[in-house]
């Protein structure tokens, strides 16, 4: 069949899979409709790269959009980890399936769903993350539209996201799982393995592998401790004496990370993710195999197939410093804006005086800037307002140096050096504002 005569899109062009099946079909022929609610500017490679409000979409919508491309092929890897800000689990993997269902069933032609799912067996779904994944290959189960639904185990993949950059850097440090942990069945799957299977669904009519679900991953069973141990291979940390982390700071991480999606950010230490980490990943590849012939590569093949380079181990060891890069600039702001307008108020306006600023102005100076501190370490608190946040924060710690040096200049030979450690300061926000890109 000539692949140029199927047409393909792509929901979730910018995740981890989505972005990498979409470049992958293209690179093999397919002429492929990349759609997400935002893309990065590197995303936007082709002009079928779309960005739509394709969750507030409804089925006429989405209907149309299927039209007016002709697709034939629908790979849905829309999907959230946790409920939070912007995130309903059961709104993206429940209603919008359900809407995207009654487009495919209202066209005008054939269409095969691709629904990229998680493993496991129902009875063992605990978190809402599990249930609403299944509910909706339920909904696809029941619809009568042609599908394959695809249960990808552990992703390894050149790029990292989420897990997959926690495992990286639990490999880069001398930090260790508990034996529990790393005892969890953790099967993975290359991720050109999935681009190969949607591919060979593409290039065949939808009556072939219809109403069927696969689990994609390799067949040799391991465990989350053995894909650790090879990523340690990957970054010579193989040797390194390692700390056990206990179970109870594993628990407090996941609530922290709970705490940071209430602000909008999306660590992948989450209680979900824990939750979902200690149930495992393991499923029976042997349908998939027989079907397509695909021979899974092994993790010995997929993640050892190259040794890191300098830009992976830098990646791995800053992912989980980001996090603090990002809380303690929040506190340096919000703190230091508190203390001056409560606890040493007196002190902050007393400064003033003594460098000969107008008493009338005194007070709305220590006021105002103070409410400005407090203003900029809220606004980076907020992942969408992260970026605005650490502008400002350049902008006024460079202010408050130039303003320094004009004004009250013996300030930067004060005993403590605050104003010469305003410098670090800066350069750190710029650290913050450089890394906050998570695809």
């Amino acid at each position: 069949m000539n692949t140029g005569n199927r047409k393909i899109l792509v929901l979730g062009a910018s995740g981890l899979i989505g972005r990498f099946v979409t470049d992958d079909l293209r690179a093999r022929g397919f002429p492929v409709v990349g759609v997400a609610r935002k893309l990065s500017a590197s995303q936007k490679s082709s002009p079928l790269d779309l960005e739509l409000p394709v969750m507030s979409m409804e089925a006429p919508m989405l209907a149309r959009l299927l039209r007016d491309h002709r697709i034939d092929v629908v790979v849905n890897c829309l999907g959230v980890l946790q409920d939070g800000p912007g995130s309903d689990t059961s709104a993206v993997h429940c209603d919008f399936v359900a809407r995207l269902l009654q487009a495919i069933r209202n066209g005008d032609r054939g269409i095969r769903l691709v629904h990229i799912s998680i493993p496991g067996a129902p009875e063992s779904d605990r978190t809402a993350f599990a249930t609403t994944k299944r509910e909706a290959e339920r909904l696809i189960a029941d619809s009568g539209v042609a599908f394959t639904i695809l249960r990808p185990g552990f992703v390894v993949a050149l790029a990292a996201y989420g897990g997959s950059a926690m495992v990286r850097s639990l490999a880069a440090f001398p930090l260790d799982l508990p034996a529990a942990e790393r005892a969890a069945p953790f099967q993975p799957v290359a991720m050109e393995d999935i681009a190969a299977t949607i591919a060979w669904l593409a290039e065949r009519d939808c009556s072939e592998a219809n109403a069927v679900t696969w689990d994609l991953m390799q067949e040799q069973p391991v465990t989350l401790g053995d894909v650790i141990d090879q990523f340690r291979e990957v970054f010579g940390t193989g040797r390194w004496w390692r700390i056990v982390m206990p179970t109870f700071l594993i628990d407090f991480g996941a609530k922290l990370g709970d705490l940071a999606n209430r602000f909008g950010w999306m660590p992948p230490m989450r209680t979900t993710a824990i939750a979902e980490l200690r149930r495992g990943v393991s499923g029976d590849p042997a349908d998939w195999i027989a079907a397509t012939g695909i021979v899974p590569r092994p993790i010995e093949q997929t993640a050892g197939k190259r040794p890191a380079t300098i830009q992976d181990k830098w990646f791995a060891r800053l992912f989980p410093i980001k996090a603090l890069v990002i809380a303690s600039l929040v506190l340096f702001w919000v703190v230091s804006g508190f203390i001056a307008l409560v606890i040493s108020y007196d002190a902050a306006e007393g400064i003033l005086r003594d460098h000969g600023f107008p008493p009338w102005l005194v007070a709305p100076v220590t006021i105002g800037t103070s409410l400005m501190d407090i203003s900029i370490g809220v606004l980076i608190a907020f992942r969408r307002t992260a970026a605005i946040g650490l502008m400002a924060g350049i902008t006024a710690s460079l202010g408050y140096m130039l303003g320094a040096a004009i004004l009250t200049p013996d300030l930067w030979i004060e005993p403590l050096g605050a104003l010469v450690k305003t410098g670090p300061a800066v350069v750190l926000m710029l650290v913050a504002l450089l890394t906050l890109d998570n695809r």
